[in-house]
């Protein structure tokens, strides 16, 4: 992997960690694109520079991480179900990374859902405060996204609006629960390869992924709040339909877009 190529994944990894269009999987697909062979390497770039993106929501939302301590423990129960799913399925989960038609099935699939979630949940609660219960159900939700493509982003905004949250509350509460959730990948993924961090050159192409990251989220975080308060989720299901469609026709017609 070449510097330009860490920048160009770290712009698409800034741009849709926050959308409900599924980061890893644009992650995923630019890889490819690029021509970038799946290794060791390129599956702790693609977790760990998430973690850049996630640090623009501690910057964002500073002072709301020092409203109370019940904020960190309901943050906390949502984050227990991914933290015990993930230690559970991890060579699964890694094996899935290297999967394009994987995340054409889940983009499709999910860009369907989001047609229709605007209807499903257009009735949110007059009081939008967090219990624990609810935040629990969100972290449950939060499961379904290890599975590239789903996107982590739509499936715990879906679990909150399950729990007649509106949309901004629901949005926000993902970003939050973000952070411990790629904090603690991050640290799985580089403990199973703290060999590759000895290198030089791999450290340096990692810094820059998660500072382009970082800048790059944090125009993205603001822009889709507005836009998601105001339009809801129905763009973001045709663009998923769209991309997922052409993954799959074009793996069906012999093309392996892993040799992109």
């Amino acid at each position: 992997m070449t510097i330009l190529q860490s920048i160009i994944i770290a712009i698409v990894e800034g741009i849709t960690e926050y959308l409900p269009v599924s980061s890893t999987g644009h992650m995923i697909l630019t890889q490819a694109i690029l021509g970038i062979p799946v290794d060791d390497f390129t599956k702790l770039f693609t977790v760990n520079i998430q973690l850049g993106a996630i640090l623009a929501v501690v910057v964002l939302y500073f002072k709301r991480f020092f409203q109370s301590l019940s904020f960190y423990y309901k943050l906390f129960v949502a984050f227990l179900p991914a933290a015990f799913f993930g230690l559970l399925l991890d060579k699964y989960i890694d094996q899935l990374l290297g999967s394009v038609i994987t995340v054409g099935v889940t983009l499709f699939l999910g860009g369907i859902v989001l047609l229709f979630v605007d209807k499903w949940f257009d009735r949110p609660k007059q009081d939008q405060t967090i219990t624990y219960p609810t935040a629990l159900k969100i972290g449950l939700f939060q499961c379904i996204s290890m599975i590239p493509g789903v996107s982590r982003s739509a499936a715990t905004i879906i679990g909150g609006l399950t729990q007649r949250m509106n949309r901004k509350t629901a949005a926000e509460f993902s970003f939050f629960l973000a952070v411990p959730t790629m904090f603690g990948a991050t640290v799985l993924k580089v403990y199973k390869h703290i060999d590759l961090m000895t290198n030089p050159e791999n450290l340096k192409l990692l810094l820059i992924g998660n500072v382009v990251a970082f800048i790059v989220a944090i125009i993205a975080i603001k822009a889709f709040i507005t836009f998601l308060t105001r339009h809801g989720f129905k763009l973001f299901g045709y663009y998923r339909i769209v991309v997922g469609l052409a993954i799959i026709i074009l793996t069906l017609l012999g093309y392996d877009l892993s040799l992109i």
